[in-house]
């Protein structure tokens, strides 16, 4: 009886250790959990892009313009002049260049710090609701009107744009400070 037991007690312990082996080798460590999440998602997002093949085909035409101008405007204003132009400056270049291709225009306009130029005040009435809705913690603002599809987003400023773009030894605000950037682009009345 005792080694029947015994026997019992050693089956069972094998039993044990069979299934915590097995449990230990299915067992994801944390890396890999996250690596997992991440991945699922991935997976979610592209679906959540994907488009039809004409709206990803204009949307190609129109990102090649963007890619394809701005690099031309970086080796125009950084590789071939002895002075240096701020970014900013250089992409209303890009914006020209893709207004004159597509008839999409673009600028920047001030949200909540001092225009660097009178032509970066909002100057109509999508403008300046634009600004009150980044302002007040939106992305983004939009709207259809007249024949044209308008969106302003927000540009977050950092340390670097923030020194210029408001009054010089003032210490800092902890209010985030934005500037946007408005695309215009022609629609068929819907």
């Amino acid at each position: 009886m005792k080694t029947r037991m015994m026997g019992f007690g050693c089956a069972m312990l094998f039993m044990v250790l069979v299934c915590g082996v097995s449990w230990a080798l299915q067992a994801q460590s944390p890396a890999e959990d996250r690596k997992a999440a991440k991945a699922k998602a991935e997976a979610e997002a592209v679906e959540k892009a994907r488009t039809s093949v004409a709206t990803a085909r204009d949307r190609a035409e129109v990102m090649h313009n963007v890619y394809a101008s701005t690099l031309e405007t970086m080796h125009r204003h950084y590789f071939h002049t002895n002075r240096a132009v701020l970014p900013a400056r250089a992409l209303e270049d890009v914006f020209e260049d893709v207004e004159q291709d597509l008839k999409i225009s673009a600028r920047w306009i001030s949200v909540n710090t001092k225009p660097m130029s009178v032509e970066h005040e909002p100057n109509d009435p999508f403008e300046r609701r634009a600004v009150s809705a980044i302002v007040g913690g939106k992305d983004s603002y939009e709207q259809v009107e007249d024949g044209f599809f308008q969106r302003a987003g927000a540009i977050p400023l950092g340390a670097g744009c923030v020194s210029c773009h408001t009054t010089p030894f003032l210490p800092p605000t902890k209010t985030q400070k934005f500037a946007a950037l408005i695309i215009r682009i022609p629609v068929h009345a819907e």
